[in-house]
């Protein structure tokens, strides 16, 4: 194949130029090349006429989760809606098999191959090495650094490292891809033989007990590709920055059986990858994306051997995705079967919001990647010393061990220990951390038992899970970082959460003082500044008010308070919670509810409830 004319490549290459660095740079303009060639496939350039035009009211990008929420009300307007998947982990006389290939962009400065700088959020086309682009009389060279947030990852994955590794060339044509093929480690990858535990807590079906170990049969380094943004009329912008960023593929062995078990498997790996600070960002960002392998069988096959034919589904974003997506292909192969028809080897898509999969490609048109050692680069040879090195730096901070502390130090839940686990790439439960030292720090040490701890860790939880997570639709708007801080600082929230815990300002009060420090409104006065100069201060009724707003509340609700008394002399197994809550609602409505506490209505109508209701309905019968 002839090399294509420099012309013709300065104009694929956005029409940039090579600075003395040795990177490929936007910043000038070159004059238009006059000659040009049916022969080649030329992009649009990014340059005055064609840039896309600056954000306004009417043309802001839409947030994805607003884009989901969209799909899924589309669905339902059509009718097709998606079923659940609490039920439908197994079919009945059928066997489900998956495979799953991750793919993690690694936490390094560098680039596999170049001394061109990751970048994720910079201009793009601005760290662009010559060998990155391909250009002729470039070679690649192994960047060392990049090796060590890879062992990190297989140590994590409990992996048995090899001293020996190489790289080989996966060859294949396409615009993301400017040498015509991919570095890899195909033949003798850095890493084999790992193991994920998954527990019941993790999210794995039921069917799986409590707990279950799945296989990882190797991880290997290779390149990413470009990014591809597409525009109108079949238009395709390409982002060269992400040519080159080191990645690893984890590739399992197929021994998950269940849709829910192969999601929790890809949550778990995310959050080992973020505990020892080996990948850049989560499933959420991009950082992380999965391939599944999924065959079925019948389940009195006597050759229990060979499973069924194989079809992967392609680059899963998300942990519902990857269920969403096995659930489908495992109902479409089962349907074809039940039919009489053969399932074929291919490879196929899913889109968000979908309930089915889409053939991509069949067996007729995959790829002959012809793999071949790369003949520029030598053996990576990983010493024992660095091993152990690294083995011993993430002892104790991997997932588990976090999550069993959070459990059992601070009595947190299973659900809310794994949600600020994996919140921001572990930034939320750094956050939570910092708020909850920092509260501490107010209270002193007049709080110091460990019951005390766990209320107060409970209370700061429930904060940086649930009140933060109402301030904005998406994680990203919080700018949460790696080491606990964010839009509302730490110190903030820990004084809101001080004057709440002393019953100084009510919850309504705190609520709108996360709101202002979200928004930066606070200013240097400070929280509690703010509470005094706005006279915010909770001034709470005495229990005498209550106890005449609880009487009124009752008045008219005869049958309400029966079922007080019907749980009273046994003929009730319930409490009636609800109904108690009904008539606390009506107390606060009808009270000056910026001097009300919902607990002490609660624990004054309960009072009156035992004390004077009942007794006063007993005398009636």
């Amino acid at each position: 194949m002839a090399r294509i004319p420099m012309a013709e490549l300065s104009r694929y290459l956005l029409s940039g130029q090579l600075c003395r660095h040795g990177c490929l740079r936007a910043q000038t303009l070159l004059r238009p090349i006059a000659t040009s060639s049916a022969r080649y496939m030329t992009t649009q350039t990014e340059n005055k006429s064609t840039a896309p035009p600056a954000p306004t009211l009417d043309n802001q990008p839409v947030p994805l989760r607003k884009q989901l929420k969209e799909q899924a009300r589309a669905l339902k307007s059509t009718g097709k809606k998606k079923k659940k998947n609490t039920d439908n982990q197994t079919v009945p006389g059928w066997e489900l098999t998956v495979g799953i290939e991750i793919h993690a962009q690694l936490n390094t400065a560098r680039k596999l191959f170049s001394s061109a700088a990751t970048s994720f959020n910079d201009t793009p086309n601005s760290h662009v090495a010559l060998f990155d682009v391909a250009m002729p009389g470039s070679q690649p060279v192994f960047q060392p650094e990049t090796l060590i947030p890879a062992v990190r990852a297989a140590l994590a994955l409990d992996c048995d490292i090899q001293r020996v590794s190489r790289f080989d060339r996966k060859h294949y044509f396409h615009w993301d891809q400017p040498s015509g093929y991919q570095i890899t480690q195909y033949y003798e990858p850095f890493a084999r033989d790992g193991k994920v535990m998954l527990h019941s807590r993790d999210g794995i079906a039921a069917e799986d007990g409590d707990s279950i170990t799945v296989g990882i049969k190797q991880v290997q380094m290779e390149q990413d590709t470009a990014k591809t943004t597409a525009q109108p009329g079949e238009v395709q912008w390409l982002d060269f920055n992400r040519v080159g960023v080191p990645l690893i593929e984890i590739i399992t062995l197929p021994v998950i059986h269940h849709p829910a078990t192969a999601a929790a498997f890809v949550r778990k790996v995310q959050m080992l990858l973020s505990s020892v600070d080996a990948c850049v960002s989560g499933m959420e960002t991009g950082g992380l994306r999965a391939d599944v392998n999924v065959s079925v069988r019948r389940t009195d096959d006597s050759d229990t051997a060979t499973l069924g034919t194989r079809t992967e589904i392609k680059n899963l974003s998300s942990f519902k995705a990857v269920e969403d997506a096995i659930i489908a292909e495992r109902d479409r192969q089962i349907a074809v079967l039940e039919s009489g028809g053969v399932v074929e080897g291919e490879t196929r898509g899913w889109s968000l919001g979908s309930t089915e999969t889409r053939r991509l490609r069949g067996k007729e048109g995959e790829v002959d990647y012809r793999y071949m050692p790369d003949p520029d680069l030598g053996p990576v040879v990983i010493g024992h010393d660095l091993v152990s090195h690294l083995a011993d730096s993430i002892t104790g901070v991997l997932p588990d061990v976090e999550v069993e502390d959070l459990m059992k130090r601070y009595g947190l839940s299973s659900k809310d220990a794994l949600a600020l686990m994996l919140l921001d790439d572990g930034g939320r439960v750094q956050y939570f951390y910092n708020v909850l030292a920092a509260l501490e720090a107010r209270l002193g040490d007049d709080n110091t038992t460990s019951t005390s701890d766990r209320q107060h860790a409970l209370l700061v939880a429930n904060w940086c899970l649930h009140e933060l997570g109402k301030l904005t639709d998406l994680s990203s708007d919080l700018q949460m970082t790696a080491e606990g801080q964010c839009r509302v600082p730490s110190a903030e929230l820990a004084d809101i959460l001080f004057h709440l815990h002393q019953r100084q300002i009510t919850s309504k009060v705190a609520k709108e003082l996360l709101w202002r420090s979200y928004r930066g409104d606070l200013g240097p006065n400070g929280v509690t500044r703010t509470i005094e100069s706005e006279g915010l201060w909770f001034e709470e009724l005495p229990d005498r008010e209550y106890a005449e707003l609880a009487d009124a509340a009752v008045q008219g609700e005869e049958k309400v308070l029966a079922e007080f008394l019907r749980f009273k002399e046994g003929k009730s197994k319930a409490y009636p919670q609800g109904k108690l809550m009904f008539l606390v609602g009506r107390m606060m409505r009808s009270g000056p509810e910026q001097r009300m506490d919902p607990a002490s209505a609660e624990r004054v109508l309960r009072a009156r409830i035992d004390e004077v209701y009942i007794p006063a309905l007993e005398s009636k019968l």
